[in-house]
């Protein structure tokens, strides 16, 4: 059987992309090595954040919001809690990148904020012990995502609009000529169209090394709280990031699962390069200590138990900007990578984005920033 749009990968993205493409009517066929939402890649954890004032360049903002939209039209069509608000912090000092690349975003996007002292961030949040030069800026709107409760709703309504998803299944190779993609795996051949490549960390071996990718191993943990997890419960403690001297932010939630799940902290950028195969999942003392020595300062509860950890893998660009773009080589071909560690909370855009690049070839939505062609050989 022939295919208009075929969608390698099936995790956050690329469930989105099927979705969005079967709503439109397009014959679609979905490729997953796994069965999703899996542990291997860079979509599990419990929570993932979303917020508006984003740090990283105002660019992102009308991306984001617009994935506000479509989270909360997923979560109603779908009939699952998928997003959570509890309010965000920025913390640093007034001077740091964090600080202000969120004010300057939420500035250029009239999101509404506002900047705390170190005794307004004592007075309103007790958990949290400012750094002495600490500021806060809060952003009323930011919270989390349940994202393998997402990417689950992603792929339930891809399915029920028609999409056919293969799990399991390994692709071996895949050749594209104009108007046409030929996919081969362990199973079969499948042709279609159009190809949409959305492998994650499988990236760079999906795209024969065409793109700077470099995988890292990131460890989250979760921490019961010294003296019990009230102060961490949502609406009383927010998502938060905050700075480091090393550029290395700490990253944490409030308590998800009640008085026995702990709260969820820790490193955003640990620069351990590995690979999908070469991965170490083991966790080891040293990795809880580091995300306990960075924020307990700031965090003096989360010296307690680690009650459980894990790893997952960012896919890193030089410039930490997402790669969603057509192929440089094959404009039959879309891809989406190298998220960096802040591409979950966008799966919905980016999704509504692969589609029209594969039916359209272009899109409406701004992505010149993201363009393959900055880095392609």
């Amino acid at each position: 059987m022939s295919y208009d749009v075929i969608v390698l990968g099936l995790g956050a993205m690329g469930s989105a992309a099927a979705q969005h493409l079967a709503e439109r009517h397009a014959r679609v066929l979905g490729i997953e090595q796994f069965t999703p939402p899996h542990d291997k890649g860079s979509s599990h954890g419990d929570t993932r954040m979303i917020r508006q004032a984003y740090w990283e360049s105002p660019d992102y903002i009308p991306l984001v919001l617009r994935a506000y939209e479509l989270w909360e039209k997923l979560e109603h069509v779908a009939g699952t809690k998928l997003l959570t608000i509890t309010g965000g912090l920025i913390l640093g000092s007034a001077s740091s990148q964090l600080v202000q690349g969120g004010i300057a975003a939420a500035r250029a996007h009239r999101i509404k904020y506002s900047v705390l002292s170190p005794a307004e961030i004592r007075a309103r949040f007790p958990a949290i012990t400012p750094l002495e030069d600490d500021v806060a800026v809060h952003e009323e709107l930011a919270g989390y995502l349940f994202p393998e409760e997402c990417i689950r709703a992603q792929l339930k309504l891809a399915a029920q609009s028609g999409a056919e998803l293969h799990f399991d299944e390994k692709v071996v190779k895949w050749n594209a000529q104009p108007g046409r993609v030929e996919v081969t795996t362990e199973r079969a051949v499948y042709e279609a169209e159009r190809l949409v490549i959305a492998a994650g960390p499988w990236a760079s071996h999906a795209l024969r090394n065409l793109l700077p990718l470099r995988v890292t191993r990131q460890v989250m943990t979760w921490v019961q709280p010294v003296g019990g997890v009230n102060p961490f419960l949502p609406g009383r403690f927010p998502v938060f990031l905050c700075d480091s001297p090393d550029g290395l932010p700490g990253y944490g939630f409030p308590v998800v699962a009640g008085s026995s799940g702990g709260v969820k902290a820790a490193i955003h950028g640990s620069d351990i390069e590995c690979t999908p195969d070469t991965i170490d999942r083991v966790i080891h003392e040293v990795d809880c200590g580091e995300v306990k020595r960075r924020l307990t300062p700031r965090f003096p509860a989360l010296n307690g138990e680690v009650l459980k950890a894990a790893t997952c893998m960012y896919t890193m660009t030089p410039d930490e900007h997402f790669i969603i773009g057509l192929h440089p080589h094959f404009p039959s071909v879309s891809i989406a990578c190298g998220f960096s560690g802040h591409g979950f909370k966008f799966s919905p855009v980016v999704g509504e984005i692969l589609a029209d690049l594969a039916t359209k070839g272009a899109t409406n939505h701004p992505i010149a920033l993201f363009s393959p062609a900055r880095f392609s050989k």
